[in-house]
């Protein structure tokens, strides 16, 4: 993977994924709740309000002493960091011309004063940013954290903050039927034909959707064909049942929709006949919540959804179990991608 390529990972940090900016030990100028926004950074070049011009972004008063700035993000999911890009689009004279970025791994719910005395570890070192300019740095450490802090040195402002990353459940909450296909578990798209409008990879986020923006939407197929999205699971399970969400798609939705099943330890997902079909061509409705009983016998690692012959879902959930070999890999990832201060107060977790 090359410094860039960590971006198709998701990012960990974002609200849409259940993040939040935890402190800031300044926010003058903007709060810090906008590091960690969906949606790209915009700028009003007229906005201006009390305290000075107005950014979509954090931003930090002028220092006039040796320190430096921070922000403390908890993650959404908490997973394996592969990268992070410090966004300043639009801080030009005002950004930070260094950055670090230090992890932890926290368990449970802790308060803020708790978060100040984690065991915070290093994993971008104290580096050169630019201005206007989304400042990618490859993680190479590889454990699993729940936190991360941003140091801006010695002030300014940042955009967006993006943590891009593996999700690694905590497999005390995937015992019985879970969402298979959840973000928030590990599920991931892999594959689409067409995201013109909006990525499938927003039907699977926490929640429901809000309007028509945060679902998936392909552009109007003028020719043959249908469109698709192909996602792999959180983990191996057979799939119980399904709910495909068209909510706010009232002139856009799908005619029709498919579903099929395939096992990635078995079999080449490349490979047209290593899928099965687990939910047969079947008519939806605009702007409804749709759930089907699955007859599934076998386990799963990945989904593909076809539209026909195009058009938008809102969310698709896939509830299932675990299978014992997948939930015994999880309980071992998990467990060995802990920093050892987070395994010493977990030990009696320690898979057997």
């Amino acid at each position: 993977m090359t410094s860039t390529d960590f971006t198709a990972l998701p990012d960990l940090a974002s609200r849409a994924l259940g993040g939040s900016v935890s402190a800031a030990n300044d926010e003058l100028f903007a709060q810090r709740e906008n590091l960690i926004k969906a949606e790209a950074p915009f700028f009003d070049p007229a906005d201006f309000g009390h305290k000075g011009k107005v950014y979509d972004g954090w931003e930090t008063r002028r220092r006039r002493d040796d320190g430096h700035d921070y922000a403390i993000v908890r993650l959404g999911s908490a997973g394996i960091i592969h990268g992070i890009v410090v966004d300043t689009a639009h801080f030009k004279g005002n950004y930070p011309p260094f950055i670090s970025i230090e992890a932890a791994s926290i368990e449970g719910y802790p308060s803020i004063e708790e978060v100040m005395k984690a065991d915070w570890q290093t994993i971008v070192e104290k580096s050169p940013a630019e201005g206007h300019a989304a400042n990618a740095y490859a993680v190479a450490d590889r454990h699993r954290w729940t936190h991360v802090r941003l140091s801006i040195y010695p002030d300014g402002g940042v955009a967006r903050l993006r943590v891009h990353g593996e999700v690694v459940p905590d497999p005390r909450f995937l015992d019985g039927t879970v969402d298979l296909l959840a973000a928030e578990n590990g599920g991931r798209l892999v594959g689409c034909s067409d995201a013109f409008y909006a990525s499938p990879a927003n039907i699977i986020l926490p929640g429901r959707a809000r309007n028509m923006g945060e679902g998936w939407e392909n552009s109007r197929r003028r020719g043959g064909g249908n469109d698709f999205a192909v996602f792999s699971l959180a983990a191996a399970g057979i799939p119980r049942h399904v709910e495909i969400d068209t909510s706010y798609y009232v002139g856009n939705a799908p005619g029709w929709v498919r579903l099929s099943t395939a096992d990635a330890r078995t079999a080449d997902i490349t490979d047209e006949g290593a899928w099965t079909e687990l939910l047969s061509r079947t008519a939806v409705q605009p702007d409804t919540r749709h759930r089907f009983v699955l007859d599934a016998t076998d386990a799963a690692t990945h989904l593909r959804l076809d539209v026909y012959p195009d058009g938008g879902l809102s969310r698709l959930r896939l509830f299932g179990d675990l299978d014992a070999t997948a939930l015994s890999e999880t309980r071992r990832t998990w467990w060995e991608a802990l920093p050892q201060s987070h395994q010493a107060l977990v030990a009696d977790q320690a898979p057997r």
